[in-house]
């Protein structure tokens, strides 16, 4: 008798979404790891590798990897050199990604204790599929008739990704120079005027981690994860002009509109944790659950260690030669 297929569910369709590079393309096999001092920190797509072909100064095109020059003696020559081919490239429109220039710069390193071995603007890291990292708060409140409800935000329609769309309550990149929980903070005041006696309630709730694709690139992110019960009575208020609007719905209600394509794919993640800790989704209503529970922890910190001791032999090859094999 054969054995018929279970339909997806939608938090499952979902999952498979924000984790689409992961589940579909990494399987591919067409990108190529891409190392900075004998490390891989990143991966890059063939249409970004046949653009970086036009700068041998700059990165070396091996067989199966694409090395930053080894000849750059420390964190600000790397920086400065490729930031010099990332800015030739947005103004020639090379990338559409690089419209979002911000002038706000991302480290990059192996694992996220590792050493930063460059910097780069956040806009471009998605270029060399470099592992991303956040910070996001729940902010939720116990009403006695509605019971569980979490606050939403409305991107701005100006935004330079996901206008209008809706997000978490309050989120933002780990920038250079920022703590976790220094951003945290940060965030919470520009994003939403959270006071800091009400951060008193701050509790930090573990992190997701996923990796999504996009026309603009490859996202490996990783989200640290806060909770936020808030008074009753507190209405969230905009401080930096990126955020259309707030409101407040009762968990299953917030569970239809992260399930919904007015959502920000890539916040989803961070609701589904929180519905999952506190108990609204669960194994008796949802029968991927483990997979799910799984998609929100893909294991980026691990995931580029094993091309290492091979790309690592490549820096050996002559550059003139690996030339000669792409002609």
């Amino acid at each position: 008798m054969a054995v018929k297929d279970i339909p997806m569910s939608r938090l499952l369709k979902l999952s498979h979404e924000f984790n689409c590079f992961y589940l579909k393309g990494l399987q591919k096999g067409d990108c190529k790891p891409f190392v900075v001092c004998g490390k891989q920190v990143g991966l890059i797509r063939p249409d970004v590798i046949n653009q970086l072909i036009g700068y041998p100064d700059v990165f070396h095109v091996h067989p199966d990897a694409i090395t930053l020059n080894p000849a750059f003696r420390d964190f600000d020559e790397r920086t400065a050199r490729l930031e010099a081919v990332l800015k030739d490239c947005r103004s020639r429109n090379v990338f559409v990604t690089l419209k979002g220039w911000r002038d706000e710069c991302y480290a990059v390193r192996t694992v996220f204790s590792g050493e930063p071995l460059l910097k780069m603007d956040r806009c471009a890291t998605c270029l060399f599929g470099i592992c991303n990292y956040g910070v996001d708060i729940n902010g939720y409140v116990n009403d006695p008739e509605k019971g569980l409800c979490i606050w939403l935000q409305k991107r701005s329609k100006t935004k330079q990704t996901w206008p209008g769309r809706w997000d978490n309550m309050v989120g933002g990149g780990l920038s250079v120079g920022y703590g976790v929980l220094e951003t945290a903070h940060k965030e919470a005041n520009e994003e939403a005027s959270i006071t800091s006696d009400m951060m008193k309630n701050l509790r930090r709730s573990g992190c997701v981690s996923f990796f999504y694709e996009s026309e603009r690139g490859l996202f490996p992110n990783t989200e640290f994860v806060f909770d936020l019960e808030l008074p009753l009575d507190f209405v969230p208020k905009n401080n930096d002009g990126e955020v259309d609007m707030f409101e407040l719905l009762p968990a299953k209600e917030a569970l239809e509109r992260v399930l919904s394509p007015d959502f920000k794919t890539t916040s989803c993640p961070v609701v589904i944790d929180f519905l999952i800790r506190h108990g609204h989704i669960n194994p008796d209503t949802e029968p991927a659950y483990p997979e799910i529970v799984e998609l929100l922890h893909v294991p980026l910190q691990s995931m580029y260690k094993g091309f290492q001791a091979a790309t690592t032999a490549n820096e050996l090859n002559s550059n003139d030669e690996i030339n000669n094999k792409l002609l």
